[in-house]
């Protein structure tokens, strides 16, 4: 009896533990998203997305452009010294403390056109 409830309750951990972190907790933030359904962007539309004048704040990682209007900590385009609509690849990944995490759950609205 006492195994039976060991491995029913480790069953469920494990359960839980599956659909809370599914297969996300390995990967990237942008890694459920499937690149060739988003639009393509250049540098030159993006910096548009600076966060000024009532225009969303835009910042492209990776190859990838996040929808960061949402957060508080990009009013007015600008945080920690680091301005909306450009590729801030290096500064996000490098010199952030938090690196890619924060970006988790902000929406990805394009992909950075490259050429």
């Amino acid at each position: 009896m006492r195994n039976r409830l060991i491995r029913t309750t480790s069953l469920f951990f494990v359960a839980v533990f599956l659909m809370v972190c599914g297969t996300g907790c390995t990967q990237s933030p942008a890694s459920t998203v499937v690149a060739a359904d988003l639009p393509e962007m250049t540098l030159a539309e993006l910096a548009k997305y600076d966060g000024k004048n009532s225009n969303p704040v835009y910042v492209a990682v990776d190859g990838l452009v996040y929808d960061l209007s949402g957060s508080s900590h990009w009013k007015n385009g600008s945080h920690n010294g680091f301005m909306a609509g450009a590729d801030l690849s290096e500064a996000i990944k490098i010199k952030s403390p938090h690196g890619v995490s924060k970006l988790r759950g902000f929406p990805i609205v394009a992909k950075l056109k490259t050429s």
